[in-house]
């Protein structure tokens, strides 16, 4: 949360890029596109979004 503090990271968002880690995956779920877009796991790779299209 600290590596993104001026994108605020609520409880739901810090769970998933958690849980991404430690599935090792960063296949999501999420309407949050901004943050997801910004986000990384393991500090490199892109969040995909299976929202989206």
């Amino acid at each position: 949360m600290e590596k993104y503090a001026d994108l605020p990271m609520d409880l739901a968002d810090a769970s998933l890029v958690l849980l991404a880690e430690y599935l090792e995956q960063g296949r999501i779920f999420s309407v949050d596109q901004r943050d997801f877009n910004t986000y990384r796991w393991k500090n490199t790779h892109p969040f995909q979004n299976l929202l989206l299209p």
